[in-house]
């Protein structure tokens, strides 16, 4: 990394001499303006739209528009005399709890690093926000302009976020707003149990730039000569309008099949009449319910038709085995009540 800015951190008498870096960097793939046929970088000249010259940085000064077409010019000379009293300090200016810092005033983020012997001062603000569960508010003048920042820890090195002035943020105007919505309770109770389905711990690393993937594939593909192949993305069907409470009813389901949950039985956390969700769920349960247990009656069916069937071939074979056996009884008592011949 290369140093962007030296200067010291001004800490009630303590002064910490540092170097600024900047934290964070674009990840965007950035492109040229070319000429389609032959590839050659479009150029922009610098013309006064007055006399139509072309201008040199030299000659170019700050104007503002006061309106009217009249402006007013500003030159270096202006801009060296205004008041930065912190051009090359950075000035501590109290120390607040993090969470009364709103996010939505944070802008850049720099590294500070010690510099020459500022090495143990440096580590004792260090600790010392540490211990104190504190950010320090400071301001900072930086490309020749003054800002508002903060001063925390991260990862054992002091990070300066530089914050946007109170100002800067706009108040939001929407026509919502002075609208009389009521939420009922059990939307509220449904919304938080989805909330709660979907709760886990932020680790930031697992999310990750598909569209910049995607086009870095288009150019290496490019490079290489290959066919880029672009898959066919599904459309998907238009969601039928439901009521709020089916949907989330819905989302969470789907969520805590996500997480391999057992969805709730009973009527639990919602209750109420049943949505167009749960009524189109509970007919086509009813109808698969139906299909399996038609064919369990008909074969149920068929063996009792065909046991009745049965019953009267057992009977009569029964019938032929018994007369079968009394044949030999008969011949037998018949050879025994024959009359003897005379001699």
């Amino acid at each position: 990394m290369r140093a962007i800015w030296k200067g010291a951190v001004s800490f009630g008498l303590v002064s910490i001499g540092v170097k600024l870096y900047s934290a964070t960097e674009e990840k965007d793939i950035r492109f040229h303006q070319v000429h389609r046929e032959d590839g050659g970088r479009i150029r922009y000249k610098r013309t006064c739209s007055v006399c139509g010259e072309e201008v040199t940085y030299d000659d170019i000064a700050k104007g503002y528009d006061i309106g009217g077409g009249e402006m007013v010019i500003l030159t270096d000379e202006d801009f060296a005399d205004l008041p930065l009293t912190s051009s090359r300090a950075i000035d501590v200016l109290e120390f607040v709890p993090a969470e009364q810092v709103d996010p939505i005033l944070y802008n850049k983020a720099y590294f500070l690093e010690p510099e020459g012997t500022a090495t143990k001062p440096y580590v004792l603000l260090r600790d010392a926000l540490i211990d104190s569960e504190r950010v320090a508010i400071v301001k900072v003048a930086l490309r020749q302009r003054e800002q508002l920042a903060t001063l925390r820890v991260r990862e054992g090195v002091l990070l300066l976020n530089t914050m946007l002035w109170p100002d800067e943020i706009r108040t939001p105007d929407f026509g919502f707003l002075d609208e009389d919505l009521k939420v009922r309770p059990p939307e509220l109770a449904m919304a938080s149990s989805l909330i709660d389905s979907m709760t886990g711990e932020f680790e930031p690393d697992v999310f990750t730039d598909d569209y910049r993937a995607a086009l870095q594939e288009v150019i290496d593909a490019k490079v290489e000569g290959r066919e880029v192949v672009q898959p066919e993305e599904v459309e998907q069907a238009p969601a039928a309008a439901v009521d709020l409470m089916a949907a989330l009813k819905a989302s969470v389901e789907r969520a805590k099949a996500a997480r391999g949950e057992e969805p709730a039985r009973g009527g639990g956390g919602g209750g109420g009449a049943p949505t167009p969700i749960s009524s189109a769920r509970s007919a086509q349960k009813a109808a698969e319910k139906k299909a399996a247990k038609a064919p369990a009656k008909k074969t149920a069916a068929k063996k009792t038709a065909e046991k009745k069937a049965a019953e009267p071939a057992k009977k009569t074979a029964a019938k032929k085995a018994a007369a079968k056996k009394a044949e030999p009884a008969k011949k037998t008592t018949a050879r025994k009540t024959a009359p003897r011949k005379s001699a």
